[in-house]
């Protein structure tokens, strides 16, 4: 079944699988597919540095109720961002070819949905959602449990084949065009693309051995194994870099390295020491150029990590892949695209930016699905093996580096979460004018008293109306052995006894609060003319709202358990304008 294969996704993972919508799709039309994507693709997908693994199509033959299609897995890992691009990726593939619809989930299934959980209809939900959420010709769909003209639905009905599903699409698509909150939501996620990819990258000055430049320049995705390795270093790791046997810190030069935001700020804000047998020697935090030796020593334990971890014996040298028509056809839609922004053909940032395309080509699109992956360790030896280290030629570049990115994003001020916290605050609230709004503090009291009295149940307080055999169903057994046991011991006394004791214990509470200072923490109704002080009845409504506005108030306007409680009953208050004498 579907969902079996659901449970197989690890965690921090998203797949994507993409079907021949008008129906089976032959094995050489769908790797056609693939082939145009990429080549389609190439410019957004030649210079994304991705966290853990990259955006890959394979040809996936059928198997049981799963058409053979096109698709991958990507592990994203800390970047969540890798998914919504993925995400992105998938909807305008749909869009660019049309005679394909999409489907996309990860370890928490329908993940999409969840994005527009606050819009779903009522007889969605999680056992009967698979193969439901399509991208197909660029739009979000949702195919129904039963045919729109059925005046009721089966919320038991069985979930349809991907198969069921893309017949639909092919002929009612128009139909199954998810509600436009829907789809508002979950385009709102991806809004921003392609232009957020340059958004995300952080360019810094890093003071680095050569050898790891050299390897930089011809594939700049390492950069991302390599803050991993570091970020995920064991004792063990460690023992590695002791001596540097493969990046020694006696030819260092500084360059600038482009990292994502995410790598960046993994990479900066590890607390680390090197060892002193490292040779890596740090200058005095006051040096102008502190951060970039200190960025370039992290990296350079990264890149000797990922080496000590392979088996020293160096793969072929670099497959000769580059020729061919798919290579000429994905080169010259890099050109068309304006890949290459206009450098001139053999310049230095031609040549990266050739690097990057070629580094893309080569993992992503000829390496073939039964190959065995080579670890970053084998790559950057074999690159070391193959690439000419100019070490002039890089002190030459190093004397007239671009200005590295301002890092200021890193530090959120009190007043950036703020109005962070304001801007999804109002993103969540109706449009209505805020003063307008009036605000009942009996219909509050009276909300929170209901509130309290309903039955929390799996799937949360809005199922109140439960009778008292429902509600022993939850208990599990030893649970039904213990009540039993204390219906024979409440057998014993009759029902006038029971309250009688309830009473007792009631009186001996009072008379020891007597003695105390509590009462005075209530608010008392208002007493009458004739009424003892001592004997004046407390307000519960009252008190019950006092505390809630000063547990409120005492959030100051961010997130708490009192302002969760009241959005939960659908009441919100007003933000304390009055910062003066409230007499």
């Amino acid at each position: 079944m579907e969902g079996l294969g659901r449970a197989a996704l690890v965690e921090d993972a998203v797949r994507y699988r993409l079907f021949a919508a008008a129906g089976p799709g032959g094995e050489a039309e769908l790797r056609r597919c693939a082939e145009g994507v990429a080549v389609r693709f190439a410019p957004l997908l030649a210079n994304y540095i991705w966290q853990r693994q990259p955006f890959r199509l394979r040809y996936v033959p059928p198997r049981g109720e799963t058409p053979a299609h096109i698709g991958g897995t990507t592990l994203f890992g800390d970047n969540v961002e890798d998914e919504w691009f993925i995400v992105y990726l998938v909807r305008e593939i749909t869009r660019e070819f049309p005679g394909l619809a999409a489907r996309i989930d990860d370890n928490d299934g329908e993940f999409l949905l969840i994005e527009a959980a606050d819009f779903l209809p009522k007889w969605l939900n999680p056992e009967n959602s698979d193969n439901r959420v399509f991208f197909y010709k660029g739009e979000l769909h949702l195919i129904p449990l039963s045919e729109p003209h059925e005046q009721e639905c089966d919320l038991s009905a069985a979930a349809p084949t991907i198969s069921q599903a893309l017949a639909l699409l092919s002929t009612r698509s128009e139909e199954l065009l998810a509600a436009e909150p829907i789809r508002t939501a979950v385009y709102k996620r991806i809004s921003g693309y392609p232009e957020k990819i340059q958004a995300s990258f952080h360019r810094a000055h890093c003071y680095l051995p050569a050898g790891i430049v050299a390897v930089l320049r011809q594939r700049p995705s390492l950069v991302a194994a390599a803050v991993q390795a570091f970020y995920l270093r064991d004792p063990a790791d460690l023992r590695a870099c002791r001596s540097f046997q493969t990046f020694p810190p006696d030819k260092r030069v500084m360059t600038v390295v482009t990292f994502t935001k995410c790598l960046y700020a993994q990479l900066v804000q590890q607390k680390f020491v090197p060892d002193r047998r490292s040779g890596y020697m740090l200058p005095l935090p006051s040096h102008p150029q502190y951060k970039a030796y200190e960025l370039g020593m992290k990296l350079a334990h990264g890149f000797e990590i990922l080496c000590s971890k392979c088996s020293k014996v160096s793969p072929d040298s670099k497959r000769n892949v580059l020729r061919g028509p798919l290579w000429e056809r994905f080169l010259s839609s890099l050109k068309e695209k304006n890949y290459f922004k206009g450098q001139m053909e053999g310049s230095a940032k031609y040549m990266e930016l050739l690097h990057m395309a070629e580094d893309y080509f080569q993992q992503s699109v000829t390496k073939p699905e039964s190959s065995v992956e080579v670890s970053p360790g084998d790559e950057i030896l074999t690159l070391l093996q193959t690439t000419t280290i100019d070490l002039k030629e890089f002190e030459r570049e190093a004397a007239s580096l671009p200005p590295e990115d301002d890092d200021s994003w890193l530090e959120i001020t009190p007043d950036d979460l703020d109005q962070m916290l304001k801007e999804a605050r109002n993103e969540s609230l109706p449009s209505a004018n805020e003063e307008e709004q009036k605000y009942d503090l009996e219909a509050v009291a009276e909300s929170m008293k209901a509130f309290v009295s309903k039955v929390s149940t799996h799937e949360g307080l809005d199922s109140d109306d439960l009778d008292e055999e429902e509600e022993f169903d939850f208990l599990d057994e030893d649970d039904e052995d213990l009540d039993a046991e204390n219906q024979r011991e409440d057998q014993k006394e009759s029902p006038n006894e029971l309250i009688g004791s309830l009473k007792s214990y009631m009186n001996e509470m009072d008379r020891e609060l007597a003695h105390t200072n509590v009462g005075k923490s209530f608010t008392a109704q208002k007493k009458g003319v004739t009424e003892d002080t001592e004997l004046t009845p407390v307000d519960v409504d009252m008190n019950l709202v006092a505390n809630l506005l000063e547990s409120y108030s005492a959030q100051s306007g961010l997130a708490g358990p009192t302002s969760n409680i009241l959005q939960s009953m659908g009441v919100r208050l007003p933000d304390n304008a009055d910062h003066t004498d409230t007499k």
